[in-house]
């Protein structure tokens, strides 16, 4: 058993400043193990990070100094609670980038999360809202950073892109995050852009809708059809049928020279359209919703747009579902200072770490598994 894995993990943390005075009795890089391997092995909270130290106080002994035992509850949140969380951030940033591949056209998605019980008093419910970045291919979280408000994604999202190598990345974001500087931003860090467009950008989603409805209808016409690429797909499942159309075009320049002006880099408009059908409904009711988008992908077919556009959501499905479902984020009660924000960051420490886990087991099932079998807990750190 390699006991020393911890320690050659722990480097990547090496960088981080121990917010604490001197006269300490328990040393910071125990705290920051202790609280990593927890956390993998199913601990949700401070009072079950003690109890899972005390538990393995004499394995734990083995590669920690543990100078004056296990720290109390009390200690650990007063230490987490004072960690910089920027600082934090910019050493688990590096640490993902040893982590995920960096293959031409690889998908960066951008969304916000909001911790439903961070807020410190009953009478002034502010929660906590984290902005996090996904990388869809390696299913790693790659960076992730507080605001105030789900207003204020707009300041929030360029700060986080700073920190991630987007090059020949595409970055997908929401209508919050589509703003001309964040589009700039992104082609700036040599990365491309997939914004979708509502009604906060009124005249380009105007303009575009109107543009992409045409082609719509010229493609049923069969018109036009060198002026555009489609693709369409039927599925069924979970008790309906779905069918998504994807039309792309590359005539940005009928938006106008103004209104594209304003856009840097942008080389395509893309719309999607979701039919869908309940086969449990007696009267056959199908919905049909379309959305809009804009992108600096040069030419990029509409099955290749509609992979990105659908695989955006997996940030949704594959991380932020995943943290309520099996790290229980919405219930975590922790409040006090930075303590919310960077036990999220352990979350997803742990999460990454155990995707690593190439066995099709659920990252529940794997948690477990760490809990039981430190053999196992230590073949993930060094993963």
């Amino acid at each position: 058993m390699n006991v020393q894995a911890p320690a050659v993990f722990l480097r990547c943390f090496f960088g981080l400043t121990d917010p604490r005075r001197h006269n300490v009795r328990h040393l910071f890089t125990d705290l920051l193990a202790i609280a990593i391997l927890a956390v993998m092995c199913r601990s949700d909270d401070w009072n079950e990070v003690v109890l899972y130290g005390i538990a393995n106080r004499e394995w734990l002994g083995t590669f920690l100094e543990l100078p004056n035992g296990i720290p109390c509850e009390d200690t650990f949140s007063r230490l987490f609670a004072r960690i910089n969380p920027d600082a934090f951030e910019k050493c688990f940033i590096e640490w993902t980038r040893s982590l995920a591949s960096s293959s031409d056209g690889r998908l960066v998605a951008i969304d916000g999360k909001t911790l439903r019980h961070s807020f410190k008093h009953g009478w002034n419910k502010q929660m906590i809202h984290l902005v996090s970045a996904w990388c869809g291919q390696n299913e790693l979280v790659l960076g992730q950073l507080a605001v105030d408000g789900k207003s204020n994604e707009i300041t929030a999202i360029p700060k986080l892109l700073e920190l991630l190598d987007l090059k020949k990345a595409v970055v997908t974001i929401d209508a919050m995050g589509c703003q001309k500087e964040i589009a700039a931003q992104i082609q700036l860090q040599k990365g491309d852009y997939l914004l979708a467009v509502k009604d906060n950008q009124k005249t380009l989603h105007e303009k575009v809708g109107v543009l992409m409805n045409d082609i719509a209808l010229d493609q049923v016409k069969g018109l036009n059809s060198d002026q555009y690429d489609y693709h369409e797909k039927t599925e069924t499942g979970h008790g309906r049928i779905e069918t998504r159309r994807v039309w792309v075009a590359a005539n940005v320049e009928d938006l106008g020279g103004e209104l594209l002006s304003q856009w840097p880099g942008l080389n395509s408009l893309i719309m999607v359209e979701d039919q869908r059908q309940d086969l449990g409904d007696p009267d056959g009711k199908v919905t049909v919703e379309r959305r809009v988008f804009i992108s600096s992908l040069q030419n990029p077919s509409a099955e290749q747009a509609g992979r990105y556009i659908r695989g955006h959501w997996g940030i949704e499905n594959q991380l932020h579902w995943r943290l309520d479902m099996c790290y229980g984020e919405d219930d975590c009660r922790i409040r006090k200072d930075h303590g919310a924000e960077n036990f999220s960051r352990l979350r997803r420490i742990a999460m990454n770490k155990l995707k690593s886990d190439p066995k099709k087991l659920s990252l529940k099932c794997k948690r477990y598994k760490c809990s039981l079998d430190r053999e196992y807990l230590l073949q993930m750190l060094q993963q």
